[in-house]
């Protein structure tokens, strides 16, 4: 492996750019360089990778300010800002779930910042507010990131995120009284909470960054604690991980019936090992399977068994069993429960029955097994969609699920798992009519001959001519997949006379294993191809044309846009890249990027990777002369997931560039982190902000 040299030269003078019309904050570029397999990398604007550097916050400032005053001379930015919080002011829920004698459920009633977590009790009551996380912080920017019950339900701790950050506090209460018990645990990172009974819990984190911020540093080794419930965090010993043992990811799960401790560990986002802490068996760390060639999850357990999905030799995945009393033997014996299909498998379980929610072409079929595998039933859906939820404890017959679609809100049904009955449970009351709107699915051909699914949703009565606004969306990674889900925000943009669209690319999960391996690493393009495809159907089929499409993706979708961007910069006349990837040879280097090098590989694994990764980066993309889409990015100072320094240098980089009228604008939210947890207030702002954007360079005067 060669590890990237750092050249530092003499300061460069401050550049003003000036894309023709527009004029850009000064960005200082300086005279870095990166050295890989011989070959210098210029690195003007690493500069801003400091994140509390006051130099970078300045920077900060300058643009935000270039870009709100922008945004703020649209006349129609107000107008769509009071339409989504119109459209946004619905009571919404969550699937309820069982904790001890309470149904808990989560519900917005609104407008409010944060959802808020109700209970009543399950054999009947008057509902209470249980937790409400706009109580933790004045703004509503402090969310709840998560809660765990003990068994007996008489004890809860839950996560709070500061600022959308991955970093938690840890709050543990009796859920009788509502008090605090002990300290607020800090420091918590990508964890769950695992009881055991009422003593403590398992809980995982990292040490702080040796180098750079707690936002933007490198994480290296996950740690697996026990928090005694009768100590202080200092005193939490660890169980698994640090150095003796390094993963970059573990957690901890507890059997519904506190028999075993299963912990999975894993270096990537793909692939991990599972071990287990029988407490019949001297409560030794056992080896379930080891390596990192594919994926495991521990489902249930009955008894001595081990109930386990796994695309191990199943690229769509199975359900399989183990019997622990064969582990440590040299071949022990794996039985199919559930066999693998044509259509991908997520297993859930409740009342001792299994639950297969499978992915058909892009939506939901639900059928529900027995313990042994034996098909009970096909569970009816509302109709093509997604639907989601069908868990509950081993004793509890009836359950919950949601079931939604582009243009089906979010609707929660009870299920009956005895004799497979649903009932309506809450329908939202929200001012959208769904039969005046239609969606549909087409497949399409990419360059290499591949079809890819791609839903089309518009208002019924559309014109195809050419000149519709189309928000094109895409993800196309980490075995994510894309299924319909109601929005807002996507109801305005058809309320609007929009067209939305999303791909659904191979990087995703939506066909499994090989979807998904075929859009990563040395085949990370493929899914810049597919979705440029999908721009070419939706422009020859006059569902719009350049000057009316927008690109749009999120996270590894920022990634996504900006590739395609710089790859084909008349494809679109918008764009929007949010809290993007976007240094592909420098990801790895913060926070937990380096989790992330199963789908991208990274600069210093060789040199024909590094010259991959650098022939799409985008910061590495931009080439003077050229006329790229007017673009907006979007991020936020506190992410800590996607460093904001990704989106700072390809701003920077399209500023100095440009060479067009199309503007360059960053837009960084101060309060708020790569998205999780975002308040209400915020989403409205911004998803006005960037349709304004889009509809004012479509060269749209006035909504319709």
């Amino acid at each position: 492996m060669i590890k990237p040299k750092i050249i530092t030269l003499s300061l460069v003078s401050c550049l003003t750019v000036n894309a023709q019309h527009m004029k850009y904050p000064s960005t200082e570029k300086q005279s870095v360089f990166d050295e890989y397999f011989g070959e210098k990398v210029p690195a003007p604007y690493r500069w801003l990778e400091d994140d509390q550097s006051p130099k970078t916050q300045q920077w900060i400032k300058t643009q935000n300010e270039l870009t709100f005053e922008y945004l703020h001379n649209i006349p129609f930015r107000n107008q769509l800002k009071d339409q989504l919080k119109k459209l946004w002011n619905y009571e919404r829920i969550s699937a309820p779930f069982e904790e001890g004698n309470y149904t808990y459920y989560y519900k917005n009633n609104g407008l409010q910042p944060q959802s808020v977590l109700y209970r009543k009790l399950t054999s009947g009551g008057k509902e209470e507010v249980f937790l409400d996380p706009n109580t933790f912080s004045k703004d509503g920017t402090s969310s709840l990131g998560g809660i765990d019950f003990s068994k007996d339900g008489s004890l809860a701790a839950y996560q709070i995120s500061e600022g959308g950050s991955d970093w938690r506090k840890v709050v543990v209460i009796e859920t009788q009284t509502k008090k605090q018990i002990g300290d607020t645990l800090t420091h918590v990172k990508f964890s769950n909470i695992a009881w055991k009974a009422n003593e403590g819990f398992y809980y995982s984190s990292y040490q702080k960054p040796k180098e750079g911020s707690q936002l933007s540093g490198k994480t290296e080794h996950h740690i697996l604690y026990f928090h005694s419930l009768k100590e202080s965090q200092s005193k939490d010993p660890i169980i698994f991980g640090g150095e003796k043992t390094p993963r970059r990811y573990i957690n901890a799960k507890v059997s519904e019936d506190q028999r075993y401790v299963i912990i999975t560990a894993a270096n990537s986002t793909s692939g991990n090992e599972l071990y287990i802490l029988d407490t019949q068996n001297k409560n030794k760390i056992q080896p379930i399977v080891t390596g990192f060639t594919n994926n495991y999850e521990v489902i249930t357990t009955e008894g001595d068994w081990l109930y386990i999905e796994t695309n191990e030799q199943a690229a769509n995945k199975k359900l399989v069993r183990l019997n622990v009393t064969q582990l440590g033997q040299k071949e022990p014996k794996w039985e199919t429960i559930i066999p693998e299909s044509e259509s991908v498998l997520h297993v859930t379980g409740a009342n001792k029955y299994f639950f297969a929610n499978y992915i058909v072409d892009v939506h939901s079929e639900v059928k529900q097994f027995d313990l042994n595998g034996n098909l009970i039933r096909t569970l009816p859906l509302p109709g093509l969609g997604q639907a989601t939820g069908f868990t509950g404890k081993s004793h509890q017959k009836e359950i919950y699920y949601s079931f939604t679609s582009y243009i089906y809100p979010s609707t929660v049904f009870k299920l009956d798992t005895e004799n497979g009955k649903s009932e309506l449970y809450k329908k939202p009351e929200i001012n959208f009519d769904p039969n005046q709107f239609e969606s549909k699915q087409i497949f399409y051909t990419s360059s290499d001959g591949t079809k890819i699914p791609m839903t089309i949703t518009y208002k019924k009565g559309t014109q195809f001519n050419g000149k519709n606004p189309t928000l094109l969306y895409g993800y196309g990674g980490f075995e994510i997949s894309l299924l319909p889900v109601f929005s807002v925000a996507t109801a305005v943009w058809l309320q609007n006379g929009g067209v939305y669209a999303v791909a659904n690319l191979r990087g995703g999960g939506e066909y499994g294993r090989k979807w998904h391996d075929a859009g990563t690493q040395l085949k990370k393009k493929n899914v810049f191809e597919d979705f440029i495809a999908a721009g070419e159907y939706l422009i020859s089929n006059k569902y719009t044309s350049t000057e009316y499409l927008a690109l749009s993706g999120g996270s590894n979708g920022g990634l996504l846009v900006g590739a395609v961007m710089t790859m084909r910069p008349n494809l679109a006349k918008v764009a929007l890249p949010a809290v993007g990837v976007l240094d592909m040879l420098r990801y790895h280097t913060f926070t937990a990027g380096a989790g992330w090098a199963y789908d991208y590989g990274t600069a210093e694994d060789n040199k024909e990777m590094f010259t991959y990764l650098k022939s799409y980066s985008p910061v590495h993309n931009v080439k003077k002369g050229i006329c790229y889409p007017a673009t907006l990015i979007t991020t936020g100072d506190h992410d800590d997931r996607v460093v904001p320094s990704h989106s700072y240098k390809f701003a920077a980089e399209l500023q100095e560039k440009q060479n067009c009228k199309n503007p360059v604008l960053i837009r960084i939210e101060t309060r708020a982190g790569h998205g999780a947890g975002k308040p209400i207030d915020l989403l409205i702002e911004e998803t006005a902000d960037k349709f304004a954007f889009a509809f004012k360079n479509f060269g749209i005067k006035e909504l319709k």
